[in-house]
């Protein structure tokens, strides 16, 4: 049977930048909308310029967010770019935009206007801090975990607040936007009229907080630097073996039953300092120091394979070349060659057995597609080429596409 992508149909006009926007419609095009995204004339989506690292056509930040799109260069001041805007989305599905609130009714792509023309539009808004007194502010990732607290939970105890290692709140924000438009589309299945989505960077990064701002409600403590510990479980950190770190993480009883009985510590687990996880949690610097005493005499290899073989969490701290390699022993298929051969990325994470995901296309060069897509909208052409679905297989490993070697 000929299968559909599950977003088939859905058109997309993409007038965001960075990350944020671009994450969210990427796994929109992943999923099979056709996603046509509008760039400045000449310097296209700041990230174009983000680098090092560079690829033979862009940045591989650009690359990083952008597969599978139409390139379109449209000057917003210039009157018939405007007019090809303003026709794009009143054709389009979804409308994703984080410029400043309210900058992009003066070319007449707010929301309030293009509904008039076309009430089932799913307008989405990206924003640092919403629409009202953070209207004005600029948002990005670094300055969000700072300000939204996430720095003040990120390093050593003794050490100065840091960031994560990834934008991770525009990640979490762009998979709030992309869930938004999953919700939205839902909804106009049946009332067939659409609405503006709103998401913004605090709130997104608040909500992901999940258990560290659940503390600070119950308690009205704020939570600590704590390094690679858990506030509320222990053992569940990274313990000194013979050679490198471990992270392990024990997440009941039975488990630290089973650790300590791997580790030769007879007893350990009736010990009334660390019976339970809130005595273990209680007295953590002797818990470690037992611990450590015996991982000390193994390599970190070697402990991995004997605890994972009884069901404890655990692995190595891996550098991204063996992150990848992991996850390709364990049959993930992590990372996927575009159709063309001319750029790698990663491999959507979300597993559809039945639909799948749109075969990959490389990132667009800026303006790629301009000449068709004005040729479309202007009636001279016909729509842009909608994505086509991967090789069927329900084995990842045989997905159709390569694998990129590590």
């Amino acid at each position: 049977m000929a299968r559909t992508l599950p977003l088939e149909g859905v058109l997309v006009a993409d007038f965001s930048r960075v990350l944020a926007g671009p994450y969210a419609t990427m796994l929109l095009a992943d999923l099979g909308a056709t996603v046509v995204k509008v760039e400045r004339p000449g310097s296209g989506d700041d990230t174009r310029s983000w680098g090092p690292p560079w690829t033979e056509s862009s940045s591989a930040y650009f690359e990083s967010l952008n597969r599978g799109k139409h390139s379109v260069a449209l000057d917003l001041t210039d009157e018939r770019d405007r007019e090809a805007a303003v026709e794009l989305a009143r054709r389009a599905d979804v409308l994703v935009e984080n410029h400043r609130p309210g900058s992009l009714e003066r070319f007449g792509l707010g929301y309030e206007t293009l509904r008039a023309d076309n009430p089932g539009l799913l307008y989405v808004s990206i924003s640092g801090f919403g629409r009202a007194e953070g209207a004005e502010l600029a948002g990005y990732d670094f300055v969000v975990q700072a300000v939204g607290g996430l720095m003040s939970i990120t390093g050593q105890p003794d050490g100065p607040p840091t960031k994560v290692g990834v934008a991770v709140v525009d990640v979490l924000t762009g998979k709030d936007a992309a869930l938004g438009v999953m919700a939205a589309l839902r909804r106009r299945e049946s009332t067939g009229t659409g609405q503006h989505i709103e998401v913004n960077l605090l709130s997104s990064l608040l909500s992901g907080l999940v258990n560290q701002v659940g503390g600070f409600l119950a308690t009205g403590e704020s939570p600590e630097r704590m390094g690679n510990r858990h506030p509320s479980i222990a053992p569940y950190e990274t313990l000194r073996c013979e050679d490198a770190s471990l992270a392990v993480a024990v997440g009941n009883d039975e488990q630290f039953r089973r650790l300590t009985e791997t580790l030769g510590l007879v007893g350990m687990a009736q010990d009334a300092r660390f019976a339970t996880n809130a005595d273990r949690v209680r007295n953590r610097e002797e818990l470690v120091a037992e611990l450590e005493n015996v991982l000390g005499a193994r390599p970190a290899a070697a402990w991995q394979q004997r605890l994972q073989r009884v069901g404890i969490a655990c692995g190595q701290v891996n550098d991204l070349s063996g992150a990848v390699r992991y996850a390709e022993s364990l049959g993930l298929a992590p990372t996927i060659s575009h159709e063309d051969g001319e750029a790698v990325g990663v491999r959507n994470p979300i597993g559809l057995s039945e639909s799948g995901h749109a075969r990959p296309t490389a990132p667009p060069r800026l303006g790629e597609h301009t000449t068709e897509i004005l040729d479309w909208l202007f009636g001279r052409g016909g729509p842009p080429a909608a994505p086509e679905p991967e090789s069927y297989s329900r084995d990842l490993t045989g997905s159709g596409m390569d694998i990129h070697p590590i």
